[in-house]
């Protein structure tokens, strides 16, 4: 079962007209699942193996899946008592540790969503275009159960459009559109994503060093305050052209500080001046004030060596930044620079100003009950 490379996905601004297969963008893991017989893999988008760390997965892909097939799809967390993704703990699945990997497969396993089909049997669907992809995967998976799910998909532009608003309360991260006579082309942007986006102004209060040298900027990271007047780490902004780098480290060299009196000194928040992994409390999470800080996750658990430490910079700059949605109280991807706000106190930048999508029930949506289903394919119920 050799690997195969995803088909990919460009970026457009709103959902295109035309024929298309619109289907919700999952925010997990892209996995191509391979099966035949009990031999079972499961591959990433990188074709790096995620076989070990999901166990529970190998064993729904045995019992639910066709005896020999090749399978695009997501892995994904649920959590059903909230009614949506918890794509932060569908990371902390791969851990290196095998003990470690049972006792999280058990506690929180997770989901595959199907939503393409490149072989079956014999049969190599990827030339085949995707109306017949679709129908030979809705016809393999039709007695498939939870955690094993096929994703809704519509060809209707107004169904599309509710489910884009709809779906954001479930955690999903979008739309997919899919040309109807499009064959599969692996590592190709065949596919088309549209997103969320949306605009904050956050407080710079540091940066992290560019890989290449300190005479640039890697990344800015980015905060807000909470109602009880912390400064809550949020997440960074990174994309940035060379020559900004190289003048944003010059810009900001003026506001350098040290760590005695920075907000994100986890020394000032911890009883006796303690560190949070000395307190227990999980990398990147939060400081025993309750406070988000990026110094709780200064090293890397999966890359050893590797320094996220960072140089505090006195908060009094406000940037505004775009970024597409929130993961609980942080940026789920990398924020974009849009431009700086000195009309903003960094005071005034808090999490009120956050849109919040209104709720819809993941359960719903994997078990093929979306909300204005008008024009969508027909998909089995897969419980939760």
């Amino acid at each position: 079962m050799p690997p195969v490379e995803p088909m990919l996905s460009k970026a457009i601004d709103a959902i295109p007209h035309g024929s298309y297969n619109f289907e919700p963008k999952w925010d997990g893991f892209r996995s191509i699942v391979f099966r035949d017989g009990d031999e079972v893999e499961i591959g990433s988008r990188n074709e790096r193996p995620m076989t070990r760390y999901f166990p529970e997965l190998v064993d729904a892909v045995r019992s639910e899946l066709p005896e020999r097939c090749v399978i695009d799809g997501e892995i994904i967390l649920p959590d059903f008592a909230a009614g949506r993704l918890d794509f932060e703990a569908l990371q902390l699945r791969l851990h290196p540790a095998a003990s470690r990997v049972r006792k999280l497969a058990a506690e929180t396993p997770a989901h595959f969503v199907a939503f393409d089909l490149l072989a079956l049997g014999d049969e190599d669907y990827t030339e085949r275009p995707f109306t017949d992809r679709r129908a030979a995967l809705e016809q393999a998976l039709a007695t498939a159960k939870s955690p094993v799910h096929l994703t809704p998909t519509t060809t209707d532009h107004d169904v599309a459009a509710r489910w884009f608003t709809q779906f954001e309360g479930a955690g999903l991260d979008g739309l997919v559109a899919k040309p109807l006579d499009g064959i599969y082309e692996p590592n190709k942007r065949i596919m088309f994503k549209i997103k969320h986006e949306r605009t904050a102004d956050c407080v710079v209060a540091g940066f992290r060093p560019h890989k290449t040298g300190d005479d640039a900027i890697g990344s800015l990271l980015l905060g807000l305050y909470k109602p009880d007047g912390q400064l809550a780490s949020i997440g960074v902004v990174g994309a940035l052209p060379m020559a900004t780098r190289r003048a944003l480290r010059v810009e900001l060299d003026p506001l350098i500080t040290t760590f005695d009196g920075h907000p994100w000194n986890w020394a000032a928040h911890a009883p006796g001046g303690t560190d949070n992994a000395a307190q227990g409390n999980p990398p990147g999470r939060q400081d025993s004030a309750g406070t988000r800080t990026p110094r709780s996750s200064e090293y890397s658990r999966w890359n050893v060596g590797k320094d996220l430490s960072f140089t505090p910079l006195r908060p009094e700059r406000v940037l505004e930044v775009r970024y597409d949605h929130m993961e609980g109280p942080r940026l789920r991807h990398t924020a974009q620079f849009v431009r700086w706000r000195p009309d903003r106190t960094p005071q005034s930048c808090t999490f009120d100003q956050l849109e919040e999508p209104v709720s819809f029930d993941l359960g719903e949506i994997l078990a093929g009950r979306p909300g204005g289903t008008s024009g969508a394919s027909p998909v089995p119920p897969m419980g939760g």
